[in-house]
Parts: C-alpha cells; sequence; structure tokens
C-alpha cells in the first residue's frame, strides 16, 4: 500500500484547531484549570467528552441546585468528541440488527427515542447562539460493490417490516447521481434523519454551556483512583473529589474497565481532509452536504464542509489490546493510506483534491454493537459504553439515561431498551486480539477484492466468516 499523502501524529486534529480559531473570535473563554483541593460534590462526572458534557446539562436543566463537576483529562474535543466523522443520527441506519437484538416493539422505542436527536441538537444551538454548521441534509447509505447490495436490501426490508419505510428511501443509480455522482456507486439508501456538525464545534459549544450553567469543569485532570463508596471518593494528581453519584462517561477508555470487561473492546478509526475543492464538488453534483458511507463491515465514511473540504473515514484502525489505548489507535499510517485510497477509489473525480490533514482516534465497540447504560451493582456508579463508532448523536441520548441513572429516576429514559442490557462475552484475550487483527485483515482483503470486481481469495473469505459463525460481530457496520 503507497505512503500516505500526511501522516498522521499526536497533535490536535484539523477539527480542533478550527473550532479554537473560531472560538478565539468570540472573545475571553473562561478557564477550566485542573483541580488542586478538595471538592465535595452532588455529581461527579468523569469525561469531558459527548456523554460526559450533555450528561451534566441534562442534571443541571433537572435539578438546578446540584453540585456537578466534570474531569477531563486533556481539553474538551481533544478525544474522539473532536475527531469524529460529525454525523449526527440515532438507529434508523442500524435497523436490521436493533429488529433482531430487540424484538420490533422494543426496536421501535429506540428508533423513536432517537428520532429527538437532532432536534435537540437543533434547539440547543438556537438557544446557545452556537455555531457548530450543523446541517440537516439527511443521509445516505450506498452500495459500492454487487457484495454490498444485500446490505442495503436489508436495511429496506427491515424498514418495511417496522412500518417506517419513509425512513429508509430506496435510490436508483440515477437517483443517487443526481445527489451524488459516482461511477463506483450503484443504489443507495436516502434517511432524512441525519445531521452534519464540526464535532470540535459542539464539543466546545458544550464546554461553554457547562461554564455558563455553573458547573464546575476541570480540564487536564486525569482520575487515577476511584474508589466506590457512600460517598464515592475519587484522586487526582492534585486533588480529591467526594461524590454521591459518580458517572463514567470516558467511552474507549472504559474498555478494560472491570465493569464491562470482557463485553467491550476498542480500535480505532481514521481520517483524511482535502483543501476546499467546491469546484470538484460540483462537478459530481455533490452540492447538497448529504454525509455519507458504503456497506463495508469496515465503512468508509465521507461528508464535505461549508468551504468545499472533503472529509474521507475508514473504521479499519487498529484494534486495541485488553481495552488498552495506545499510540496506535491514533497515528497509525496504514489506516490513513487506507482512507485516502478510499477517498481515491470511491470518488474518483476528486482525484485532483490535495490531502491537507489526517487523524485517528479510538472507538469503544460493544460486543453486540449497541451500547448499555447501567449502574455497577451495589454501588453509586453509572456509565454507558459501547456507542460502535456511532456516538455523536446518541451521546445526547446516553446524556439523558445517565443523568436519570444519576437521579436515581424511574423514567422514560431509563425505560430504553439500551438500559441495564446484559452484552454477550467477547473471546478472552489474546485470543481476541490476535483473532480480531486476522479476521479484520481477511474482511479488509475480502471487501477490496469485491470493490475491483475480483473474487476474494478462498481462504480470506473462509477467516472473514468466522465471526458470523460463531454469532459475532466485528466492525463498525
Amino acid at each position: 500500500m503507497a505512503e500516505p499523502t500526511v501522516r498522521p501524529g499526536l497533535d490536535p486534529p484539523w477539527w480542533l484547531e478550527e473550532a479554537l480559531d473560531h472560538e478565539a473570535t468570540l472573545g475571553p473563554q473562561a478557564a477550566a484549570p485542573p483541580l488542586e483541593g478538595e471538592l465535595e460534590v452532588d455529581v461527579a462526572v468523569l469525561g469531558g467528552g459527548y456523554t460526559g458534557l450533555w450528561t451534566a446539562l441534562a442534571l443541571r436543566e433537572r435539578d438546578p441546585s446540584l453540585r456537578i463537576a466534570v474531569l477531563e483529562k486533556e481539553i474538551v474535543g481533544w478525544g474522539p468528541s473532536g475527531r469524529n466523522g460529525g454525523f449526527v443520527h440515532g438507529y434508523w441506519t442500524r435497523m436490521p440488527s436493533v429488529q433482531r437484538l430487540l424484538g420490533d416493539e422494543r426496536a421501535l422505542e429506540l428508533l423513536r427515542a432517537g428520532a429527538r436527536i437532532v432536534p435537540a441538537i437543533q434547539a440547543f444551538c438556537a438557544a446557545r447562539g452556537e455555531d457548530v454548521w450543523l446541517r440537516t441534509k439527511g443521509y445516505l447509505k450506498v452500495s459500492a460493490a454487487p457484495a454490498q447490495d444485500a446490505v442495503l436490501e436489508r436495511l429496506a426490508r427491515a424498514a418495511r417490516e417496522l412500518g417506517v419505510e419513509q425512513e429508509a428511501v430506496p435510490l436508483s443509480k440515477s437517483e443517487l447521481d443526481a445527489r451524488v455522482r459516482s461511477p463506483r456507486f450503484r443504489s443507495g439508501l436516502f434517511f432524512r434523519d441525519c445531521a452534519t456538525v464540526q464535532p470540535a464545534r459542539l464539543a466546545r459549544a458544550l464546554r461553554r454551556a457547562l461554564l455558563a450553567d455553573g458547573i464546575a469543569l476541570h480540564e487536564r485532570t486525569p482520575v487515577l483512583r476511584l474508589r466506590p463508596g457512600d460517598p464515592a471518593v475519587l484522586r487526582t494528581p492534585a486533588g480529591r473529589v467526594t461524590a454521591a453519584e459518580v458517572v463514567v462517561a470516558v467511552n474507549a477508555a472504559a474498555a478494560g474497565w472491570r465493569p464491562v470487561a470482557g463485553r467491550v473492546t476498542n480500535f480505532s478509526s481514521y481520517v483524511v481532509l482535502t483543501e476546499p475543492v467546491p469546484e470538484l464538488l460540483e462537478a459530481i453534483a455533490w452540492t447538497g452536504d448529504e454525509p455519507v458511507s458504503d456497506c463495508r463491515m469496515f465503512l468508509h465514511y465521507f461528508r464535505t464542509t461549508p468551504d468545499g473540504r472533503v472529509l474521507m473515514g475508514t473504521g479499519s484502525g487498529p484494534i486495541g489490546y485488553g481495552g488498552r489505548l495506545g499510540p496506535r489507535l491514533s497515528a497509525d499510517a496504514a489506516s490513513v493510506a487506507r482512507a485516502e485510497l478510499g477517498l481515491r477509489r470511491l470518488l474518483p473525480e476528486l482525484r485532483p483534491a490535495r490531502v491537507t490533514a489526517a487523524w485517528g482516534g479510538p472507538i469503544d465497540v460493544s460486543s453486540d454493537h449497541l451500547p448499555v447504560f447501567a449502574t455497577v451493582p451495589g454501588t453509586r456508579l453509572h456509565y454507558g459504553v459501547g456507542y460502535s463508532g456511532h456516538g455523536v448523536g446518541p451521546a445526547w441520548l446516553g446524556g439523558q439515561i445517565l443523568a436519570s441513572l444519576a437521579l436515581r429516576r424511574d423514567d422514560e429514559w431509563t425505560a430504553l431498551p439500551l438500559v441495564g442490557r446484559r452484552l454477550p462475552w467477547l473471546p478472552p484475550e489474546p485470543l481476541r486480539f490476535v483473532g480480531g487483527a486476522i479476521v479484520q485483515a481477511a474482511s479488509l482483503a475480502c471487501e477490496e477484492a469485491e470493490e475491483e470486481r475480483r473474487r476474494p481469495p478462498p481462504i480470506a473469505r473462509a477467516v472473514a466468516s468466522v465471526p458470523r459463525l460463531l454469532g459475532l460481530q466485528i466492525g463498525t457496520r
């Protein structure tokens, strides 16, 4: 595989750099210094990503008297909340798996709850006067190879069986070409319930909202030790927090945490970003702001920005070992090369576009690809984990759920089918890591062959089929 044009590093992603530049135009920003000394709160939130920030805001809205503190290891927007593709949607695009796992009635409960996400984020931005590049133009899922046609067919069939055909509208090749033209695309589905955002701008907007609402935020404050109890005690490098309730919202960093270990793992996703090329986008009729993904197991996802850049991502990054995070999950050149290859292969008319930035980040993946929200038995520790590469929108839903769990409420949020689920076990280490890497390589070989109209190697087909035969899921689809 060719070397990528831009190698990823451990520097801030382009999204965060742009968001901080934008923030500088808004005037002086409130500080969120590292914690020093003693702090006593009603609710401590570990993690300043989307889940933790939405949880803190939901808690403040429901009980303005609560003392709330959010502890973030880096700065808000540094982690996955500032590194993702910025696709905001619920679960319509995952109807077959939701239907299979939950049954029709409970699936519809989750699907309808997810439909509240985009309006809620719209309302937040309008009320706070925030520009996060929110675009509500729907979402295109496309087939880029004959083997991918069946994925679209399953999605359309699930929509019919659930009586929600309007949420997954089939597009012929000519109808798809009118929205985005590529010789690789065969057909598509249009999902109306989807938006895009500049993800780091959204994270920083949530940060401003927290501080404006009087919620304590301490950045550059890693939690070194968490002792459950009544109260719980959290130790940081220079301080200590005692809290009646604790929300663990660290996502991929939680994969090795005992309450979820063995049911959640992590791997990584990578993106490349081009220079502005509005004229090339016009040439392929991609001017409607719809984000797109293909139907690979390790999918490609791509979108445009308001100034005409193109972001292409791949969910084929390295797998973590034992739930641990490491540099390869954020700085793997081979994954960036695959993302760039996907850009050139799927959108060949954009080949003149120069890639100017590349970055990656970790994903928390549950064993059945749906998140779980729960309280650790016998404690006051509440957690959400397992977004499986689809967390930008569902993190809002998670914030509502976790706020209700922390307040010990039985309500519409804690009644959702994501709460208290028992996830299947994943294979133990080192089998999970070694086997996962082998299956990933085989799956990628098959998918690349299918896109090039070649017959996949028999051994790769056999290895790639192992998870399905065992009832396991890998990838981000």
